[in-house]
């Protein structure tokens, strides 16, 4: 593969995007892209080899959330009784009237 020039098409992924689009290069060090441009928004940033950035996640977020959902769950049931409510159909739905166009003749 040949080196990268100013100006050439690459893809990589852009962090205002969040998807792999288009790039310009904007600056090269050791003949490789080290800052691009995205053809679609126009922002400019380091080049990601397209990459995503790794996600944010607290882990002290992580561990007071499972410890919440720990102490509001301890007190429930296992799982509710849903075969006893599929067995009675609602006598809404029996009573369902059909509309219907009259016939000229009738």
């Amino acid at each position: 593969m040949r080196a990268s020039r100013l100006g050439d098409d690459i893809d990589d992924f852009c962090v205002k995007c969040k998807r792999v689009m288009n790039h310009a290069v904007v600056s090269l060090l050791n003949d490789g892209p080290a800052k691009v441009r995205c053809r679609t928004c126009h922002s400019d940033h380091d080049f990601r080899h397209e990459q995503p950035p790794p996600p944010k996640v607290d882990p002290r977020k992580a561990a007071l959330f499972n410890q919440v959902l720990e102490n509001a769950t301890a007190g429930m049931p296992a799982a509710p009784a849903v075969a006893a409510a599929a067995a009675d159909p609602p006598a809404e739905a029996a009573a369902v009237k059909t509309k219907g166009r009259k016939k000229a003749g009738a």
